[in-house]
């Protein structure tokens, strides 16, 4: 497996894969990885013929300077994961190899970036389109996978790929769960025993939802039992419910017609954490 540090190595590493026809498929991360990771990496292998994952820690995507000191680490157990994997190539940068000095550029989805979970972080969703606009270039892949349980993130980088004609394709996995049902995340490593207890309490409201949707129920009985479920947690805050057009994240109310996303922002013992599922009546 090759680690690549500057921008000048994974290009030299992509275009011989390249140069010999081979399809590269990239895995964005942030590291601290986990099989939801690697899922990831399983679906990478199974769209190309090279497999590349980048690690980084973007700073431009934390509002919070305190989240993002306190984002876990472990690049030694990353990149033991990832040649267990048989991961090809890591790109693994430095913060100033990506935003050299002077840095002014941004880019944005301008109505996806700002709504939902963006208008609550703003500058949250133009962080993570700049950083990915840059590691596209860089390496210039075929696929990119994605997981599913950031979805307007999933969403915002769709339409980004669309807009800007980015010749990528780019592949959704579905989100990754634990025997117990909590969604694998970096974060939860931040939990303490009582909190990771707790936070089951995201995928036991997901599940009333999807539920009440089957049986036939509107957007308004949805929220309803989106907080009467966390409330039964006190452990737990819901800090933001969106039901939303599956496709185009648009506002929808009264009864269900088609596939519904639902996602919610819930913190546990002081740990922002997300979960999603598209819901169809």
């Amino acid at each position: 497996m090759q680690v690549c540090t500057t921008i000048a190595q994974i290009r030299a590493q992509v275009a011989a894969y390249k140069q010999a026809g081979e399809v590269v498929a990239l895995v964005p991360t942030m590291g601290y990885l986990h099989e939801g990771h690697m899922t990831l990496v399983r679906r990478a292998r199974a769209e190309g013929d090279r497999v590349i994952v980048w690690i980084f820690v973007n700073p431009t995507q934390f509002e919070n300077p305190d989240d993002l000191a306190k984002y876990p680490r472990d690049t030694e157990r990353d990149l033991a994961m990832l040649r267990a994997e048989g991961v090809d190539a890591v790109f693994l940068p430095e913060v100033s190899e990506i935003y050299p000095e002077g840095a002014e550029t941004i880019v944005e989805t301008t109505h996806l970036a700002n709504v939902l979970h963006g208008a609550v972080r703003p500058g949250h969703f133009r962080g993570v389109t700049t950083v990915v606009t840059k590691f596209f270039n860089i390496i210039q892949p075929d696929v990119a996978i994605f997981g599913e349980k950031d979805y307007q993130q999933l969403q915002v980088i769709k339409r980004m790929v669309r807009d800007l004609h980015m010749p990528i394709r780019i592949v959704g996995q579905t989100t990754v769960r634990g025997s117990d049902g909590l969604a694998m995340s970096s974060r939860n490593v931040r939990l303490a025993p009582d909190d990771r207890i707790a936070a089951l309490i995201l995928s036991q409201s997901l599940n009333a939802a999807e539920a009440a949707a089957s049986a036939g129920t509107t957007v308004e009985n949805l929220r309803q039992v989106i907080a009467e479920t966390i409330a039964t947690e006190p452990r737990a805050k819901l800090v933001g419910c969106d039901i939303v057009a599956a496709e185009s994240l648009s506002d929808i109310t009264g009864p269900l017609t088609g596939p519904t996303a639902i996602m919610i922002s819930v913190e546990v013992g002081g740990v922002l954490l997300i979960d999603q599922r598209v819901v169809t009546p």
